[in-house]
């Protein structure tokens, strides 16, 4: 045989070949299940060749839909799910032996697991033939997305009881996905990003070698089931190298610190959906250019290329994507994978030295911060000192500042803002995707006709078992898989676990943070304030409120930052307080404003439940409430209605013409 051509892919036979694309994905769910179920099966009908499943609030954060913190959120962000008749209906026709199927779920994976199980059995098909990954990362949980439930230790016992199951039932399922996706949309740079991942999934791996519970073949199973899912901005290069830099240290930290023997094992296995954070709600047809270029950082490097990809809807910074938008984000992987000759050749960038170069750079400042981490105690301790919290509330922080400075220069959002009206938002829905709100009656029903048909001493009886369990040392699945056939719910089986585990908050990483910024605008906030101060003899205090179950907590954090480095006492309790407790916290601290972060869509439900209370307290009128998030344009109206004084969106990126803004809200309250 002729020499082989550098430029050309080779086969096992060493034909001339090249390579199949990764798979494709689009993070789908709403409504209820009835209508994800016909959204599924159209995505797969366009060449969709996975499922990644949203879930709601509600089912993320351990409960059922008919709790009052639950509601507003019923379908929201994602699809609510209730108990196995839901999974019925969500899965039906989609063959689960043939389909890969990735859920989102972290708090309540566990859960959502034993419900994919008991689905396949009372549906026949072989449970060793399930292939997927349920997220299952809660160190990131508790660093960026908040949809963490237990104490840190509790969850990390949860994880090592899904590998240990899935190892020897259903050894195609990655019982976790170490997530650094989040950890980049709360503002970790590429080498945090790196460090926070790979120190989650050394914990994870110490963790499963503590319990002692599989054999030395067995480990080196166990580590090559761990998975990643990752995310890539907008400097492509950075990211592609970060991409390599992964997986040469996952490598590297496998074969050194686990032994782990065959190459196979040690390969580093991602997903990846490209960055959100950096999407804009000003001039938002420029996304889609933005989530092509995000895409090249995880496909051009063939040593480095995703497994599994998922993109990002143009409209994202405005609203849910509506299935129009998703089809968009399916095509511009298609016409990536089929239309160019990306999958034709080997490795563009071996022997690069510019790659080189900058992925070990990478390397040596990410080992240096795992290094750190890992004599702090490591992960899970990491996590309780707020040390890694507070390192990513820094950075986001830093990377609002150079967005005001214009360092780094977004067109559309600091640079070249004026241009034409997009035509895309000039449809009558304006380019958002809006709930149906009669869609939640569809699932309380279904949620209470399971209640009413269940027997119930047998859902007892598999909640009784769950608790003991949890009591003792024993694996968590099978008692879990109990209670999903026995019709369990969602609320119900995490109130089982919460009664014996307790819950957790975390450090929210807002204390000791300031901002470098400085300037006119800054010195334009100090001087009201000083006014205020020398009027009223203290300083304005402003109370930052992150109500339901919404976990995005990144732009609250800047905020309640901001707002104290401005001169502002600032009172922030972290995520998921109820509307009542905001009013109780609000009176109790006599706050001159509230600012309340919603992202989830639920803004219309939570805040008529806040105006409410401070009616009931007495408070309307004392305290202004102001509201920022993904407020979609139509609502606007209804809001200032309801008495919100003013509304941010994302395209109010500067927090100190936030804070000012404030201060003239808190001004005309007192002279009224």
């Amino acid at each position: 045989m002729t020499d082989k051509k550098r430029h050309v892919i080779y086969d096992k036979e060493n034909k001339p070949s090249k390579d199949r694309p990764w798979i494709f994905r689009t993070y789908a769910g709403h409504t209820n299940v009835w209508a994800s179920n016909q959204l599924y099966r159209d995505n797969l009908a366009k060449g969709q060749t996975g499922l990644s499943i949203a879930m709601d609030l509600a089912t993320q954060c351990g409960y059922s839909s008919d709790h009052p913190i639950a509601q507003p959120e019923i379908g929201k962000v994602g699809v609510p799910i209730n108990s196995l008749d839901d999974f019925h209906v969500l899965f039906d026709n989609i063959p689960l032996d043939e389909m890969n199927t990735s859920m989102t779920i972290n708090g309540t994976a566990m859960w959502l697991l034993s419900l994919y199980v008991a689905l396949a059995e009372e549906q026949g098909v072989d449970v060793s033939k399930l292939m997927g990954t349920t997220q299952n990362d809660l160190i990131k949980e508790y660093l960026a997305r908040g949809t963490y439930i237990f104490p840190p230790e509790d969850s990390m016992r949860l994880i090592v009881d899904m590998y240990e199951f899935c190892l020897h039932k259903m050894p195609s399922w990655n019982a976790s996905n170490i997530c650094s996706y989040h950890l980049q949309e709360a503002g970790a740079t590429p080498v945090q990003e790196l460090a926070f991942a790979l120190v989650t999934a050394i914990t994870i791996l110490d963790s499963i070698k503590a319990r002692n519970c599989f054999s030395e073949e067995e480990f080196e199973r166990c580590v090559g089931r761990i998975s990643f899912f990752v995310n890539a901005g907008m400097k492509f290069v950075e990211e592609l190298s970060k991409m390599r830099a992964f997986c040469e240290m996952w490598d590297e930290i496998t074969r050194e610190r686990y032994g782990v023997k065959n190459p196979k094992y040690r390969r580093f296995r991602y997903g990846v959906q490209v960055n959100s954070l950096g999407l804009t709600a000003e001039q938002p047809e420029n996304n889609a250019w933005r989530i092509i270029l995000e895409t090249l950082g995880v496909t051009l490097s063939r040593k480095a290329r995703c497994r599994a990809l998922q993109l990002p809807a143009w409209n994202e910074a405005l609203s849910l994507p509506r299935p129009w938008d998703q089809q968009w984000s399916l095509r511009i992987q298609q016409i990536l994978a089929y239309e160019t000759d990306l999958l034709d050749y080997p490795d563009l960038f071996d022997g690069s030295v510019v790659i080189e170069s900058k992925v070990s750079e990478l390397k040596e400042q990410a080992y240096a911060e795992i290094d750190k981490i890992l004599k702090m105690g490591g992960g899970v301790e990491a996590v309780k000192s707020g040390y890694m919290k507070s390192a990513l509330v820094a950075s986001q922080s830093d990377r609002m500042q150079k967005l005001v400075n214009g360092e780094q220069i977004v067109v559309g959002k600091n640079r070249w803002v004026e241009g034409l009206q997009s035509p895309l938002v000039s449809d009558s829905d304006g380019g958002i995707f809006v709930v149906d709100a009669d869609a939640a009656k569809r699932t309380l029903d279904a949620l209470h006709k399971t209640r009413s048909e269940r027997d119930d001493s047998v859902a007892q009886a598999a909640l009784e078992r769950l608790k003991r369990d949890a009591q003792s040392d024993t694996n968590l699945m099978e008692a879990s898989i109990a209670c999903a056939k026995a019709r369990v719910t969602t609320g119900e089986w995490a109130e089982a676990l919460r009664s014996v585990f307790g819950e957790y908050r975390p450090p929210t990483g807002v204390d000791g943070q300031s901002l470098t910024v400085d300037g006119a605008t800054l010195d334009k906030v100090r001087a009201k304030i000083d006014a205020f101060i020398e009027k009223y003899g203290y300083r304005p205090k402003l109370l930052v409120a992150k109500p339901g179950l919404d976990g995005h907590s990144n732009g609250a954090e800047v905020i309640a930052v901001a707002a104290r480095h401005a001169g502002f006492d600032v009172i922030y309790f972290g995520i998921r307080l109820s509307p009542e407790e905001i009013v109780q916290s609000a009176v109790e601290e006599d706050v001159d404003a509230i600012g309340v972060s919603l992202l989830s869509g639920s803004h219309n439900e939570i805040m008529t439940q806040l105006f409410d209370g401070l009616e009931e307290a007495g408070a309307k009128d004392a305290m202004p409430v102001v509201l920022g998030g993904i407020i979609p344009e139509p609502d606007h109206k209804g809001m200032l209605e309801q008495g919100v004084k003013r509304i941010f969106t994302p395209k109010d990126f500067d927090p100190m013409e936030v804070m000012s803004e404030i201060m003239d809200v808190i001004e005309e309250s007192k002279s009224a």
